[in-house]
């Protein structure tokens, strides 16, 4: 059977979205970025695509349509060795059906037009673009299978053959089959893309969306050394940034958050004789220790990507690659995200563990989901047909071929890979956790024991020894009434944030400072900026070890800070956070590393050398003056205006005047650029003076452990006493009333940040009486919470 001959190249110049069903989305997609966003300043390579009408011609002319239905009709897919055996079958068709002469004649002259452009040293990447591919609810991403570095006409004509058998991937196959979609009535057109060097620079994948919560305010930026496959198919653990777009349009450029990532290997142009094209080698140790990006390249990046998003009207995933000899940034791909963006936005989903155990191992979390399942080790894929459902997928890393293996996994398990590669998209489409990058983890767990991964407790997914006790809890906030109180949130954890924020609350009534620093910095600030006072030789090379790529402790303290506060704070922009300044005790500060050195012994801590007198004494003042550099930073650089700053532990009012003095000498002057600073109310005099507290602050939280500590004269941390702390008490409800009223009287705000409206609803029902401003609760009793007042609230009108 013979086909007149038809269009079969189209320049990405010439092409639009309107053109997928000839040249299939990628290429689509390229075309509308040439046209419309070159202008704008966004980079595409040069290219051309090679249509869907040259593939269907090629098997056309062959008579090859029978051979493929006798080898796809009636398969079942299920069946992993039958499977093998059709794909290899149809892709053996395809290869093998000859290109039409006048389809090579074009594709060789399109060659020759870029050589010319480009010079004679020209490569270029060979990619497929299927008529079914990058669309809003269907990603096909690594079905098909791409080429890098191809040189001379030759390679090309083959590798567009390739390309084109791809389309019967054994993985295409099962994914087609999956999604509902007919193997042919999908086609495949392929991409012919000048190579960016980025073997000489880095590359890698960003989405307009934050892909575990599905925040939409986050350009999430992700990159490696070298070539991008590796970032895409999960052979490195990638760097990792993040960049606010709501800030980001109103002028701003600050990285909000960078994790190095271990870069294992980079892949290169190969060199000298060797049949592959490109090859993996490992990364020097100095760049495995550096960003493979700078600010400036990762914040033209994120400007990229909003041009990108605003174009097409949903989130997107890009891919990009730096030119090692020019250093520009390109964007070589942009499609649909396909999960995060996908879920309801009414309906909260959480995964909760009831129970605790043995830490087997850690990687990256993807999808905030628990499994428990049975071990089973893949070395590579000829053990693939040792899988059986139901099982967790531990492997080195998974590469597109085992998708019809890995939908039947409980949870998957990498060695290598960052949130953006291969295993981590397929799990969140298939709604299943994976724990990616987690280092030792094929040697660390046993073939056949029963674990429990857990993606539910924060950016660190865990794998337990056992079956962890866990729940599920599903909310529908779909017509969900709020109450005239303001509900907020108390949190510490950064990388909970995003999630957290997609609940209906007000704001972070309490941001604790001290889980940034303890968790994310480690060592006390004073060690930071005095390391020779360090006593302890191995505590010293800890800390050095630390700050190394920093320019002193003072800026790794500095960006460190900022960095957790302010992810903090854009992750509910423009709600208000409220972030207490550092209040741990002597014991707790002597616990960071190096803080033995510079914290005293005290018999009683809780009531010792902590809070507002700490700021200002001698021994930790240059600490503060880090405190306040990192806020400054995240309300100046980083735009965030809706950081509030909180005082703990405010005994008299001259300390109070004493550290607001302080605050303003470091850059935080209240009432300068919109900033409130409030108080916290947690010590009877904070309530017997609080006309004159008033006129200091801007609001006060009441902080209920240590205004009940306070009052009763019961130490909370003895056991012994602990049935007399009750914020129950009437000589509590008393204080809790001569706060709000005080406040109330003064036109200041008044919340309660304390643990008391969690534990107790009577307590909160007792503060909505008084007429509150806000009550901050943790995260787990929102919705209960939102509920009871809103009814309170309906009964008392």
């Amino acid at each position: 059977m013979t086909s007149a001959p038809t269009s079969c190249i189209r320049w990405f110049r010439d092409l639009t979205l309107a053109d997928l069903p000839l040249v299939g989305g990628k290429n689509a997609s390229l075309g509308e970025m040439v046209r419309e966003l070159a202008p704008l300043g966004v980079r595409i390579p040069e290219g051309f695509a090679v249509t869907a009408e040259a593939y269907r011609e090629a098997l056309d002319e062959a008579d090859a349509w029978g051979e493929l239905h006798r080898a796809l009709d009636g398969l079942d897919k299920r069946d992993v060795k039958a499977l093998a055996r059709a794909g290899q079958r149809c892709r053996e068709v395809v290869y093998g059906a000859p290109m039409p002469r006048h389809v090579e004649t074009t594709i060789r002259e399109a060659w020759r037009e870029l050589v010319a452009r480009h010079g004679d040293d020209l490569s270029v990447a060979v990619r497929s673009s299927a008529t079914a591919e990058d669309l809003p609810n269907a990603s096909f991403a690594g079905q098909h299978d791409t080429y890098l570095n191809i040189q001379g006409e030759e390679m090309l004509l083959d590798a567009v053959k390739r390309c084109q058998a791809s389309l019967f991937t054994d993985r295409a196959i099962s994914y087609r089959v999956d999604n509902g979609f007919d193997h042919f009535k999908v086609f495949l057109s392929v991409a012919v893309m000048q190579m960016v060097r980025s073997d000489l620079a880095s590359s890698g994948v960003m989405f307009t969306i934050d892909t575990e919560s599905g925040h939409p305010d986050m350009v999430f930026v992700t990159g490696a050394w070298g070539l991008g496959e590796n970032v895409v198919q999960g052979s490195v653990d990638p760097d990792e940034f993040y960049v606010h777009k709501p800030t980001y349009r109103q002028g701003f450029r600050s990285v909000l958050r960078r994790t190095l990532g271990d870069k294992q290997v980079q892949m290169v142009y190969a060199s000298g004789r060797t049949r592959e094209p490109v090859v993996n080698r490992p990364t020097p140790r100095a760049d495995r220790a550096r960003f493979c990006l700078s600010d400036a390249d990762v914040l033209e990046l994120a400007g990229a990507a909003i041009k990108i998003e605003d174009h097409y009207g949903r989130a997107m995933d890009i891919e990009w690659a730096k030119d090692g000899p020019d250093g520009a940034l390109y964007i070589v791909q942009a499609r649909p995200e396909t999960a995060a963006s996908q879920r309801k936005a009414t309906q909260i989903e959480e995964f909760v563990l009831d129970g605790k155990g043995e830490v087997k191992a850690r990687g990256r979390a993807v999808g905030a989901r628990i499994a428990t399942g049975a071990v089973r080790r893949i070395a590579d894929a000829r053990h693939l047909a040792e899988f059986k459902p139901g099982e967790v997928l531990v492997a080195d890393t998974t590469t597109p071929d085992w998708e019809p293996v890995m939908k039947t996994a409980a949870a998957i398990v990498t060695n290598r890979g960052g949130r953006t590669c291969h295993a981590a998209i397929v799990a969140r489409e298939l709604g299943i956790p994976a724990v990616v990058g987690a280092e030792h983890a094929t040697t660390a767990l046993a073939e056949g024991e029963r674990v429990t991964v857990s993606c539910a407790e924060g950016a660190v997914g865990k794998v337990y020894a056992g079956e962890v006790a866990f729940h599920r809890e599903v909310s529908d906030i779909e017509g969900l009434k709020k109450p005239r109180t303001e509900i907020m949130v108390n949190l510490g954890n950064p990388e909970l944030a995003f999630q957290v924020s997609l609940l209906p609350c007000d704001g972070v009534g309490l941001a604790r400072m001290e889980f940034v620093i303890n968790e994310h910095i480690k060592v006390h600030p004073m060690a930071l900026l005095h390391p020779e006072r360090i006593a302890d030789d191995k505590e010293r090379a800890q800390v050095l070890a630390l700050i190394a790529g920093h320019a002193d402790g003072a800026s790794y303290f500095v960006e460190r800070l900022a960095e957790g506060i302010g992810t903090i704070a854009a992750a509910f922009y423009p709600r208000p956070v409220i972030v207490r300044l550092s209040d741990f005790k002597s014991n707790e500060y002597a616990a960071l590393l190096g803080g033995r050195a510079f914290e005293p012994h005290e018999e009683n801590p809780m009531i010792g050398f902590r809070g507002a007198a700490r700021y200002v004494h001698p021994a930790y003042a240059e600490g503060f003056a880090l405190e306040c550099k990192a806020l400054a930073r995240v309300r100046g650089e980083m735009g965030l205006s809706n950081l509030k700053v909180m005082v703990p532990f405010c005994r008299r009012l001259d300390e109070a005047r004493r550290v607001l003095d302080a605050m303003a000498s470091h850059g935080l002057k209240r009432g300068e650029n919109g900033l409130q600073v409030y108080v916290m109310c947690e010590i009877p005099n904070n309530v017997l003076l609080i006309d004159e507290f008033a006129q200091l602050f801007d609001g006060f939280s009441i902080g209920s452990n240590d205004l009940t500590q306070l009052t009763l004269g019961v130490d909370r941390d003895s056991a012994i006493v602990a049935e007399s702390f009750d914020e129950r008490d009437p000589g509590m409800l008393k204080m809790l009333a001569l706060a709000v009223e005080g406040a109330k009287r003064n036109r200041r705000h008044s919340g309660i940040c304390g643990q008391a409206p969690s534990d107790h609803p009577e307590i909160a029902k007792y503060l909505v009486g008084l007429g509150i401003d806000s009550i901050s609760l943790t995260p787990d009793t929102v919705l209960r919470t939102m509920r009871m007042l809103a009814e309170i609230e309906a009964a008392k009108s």
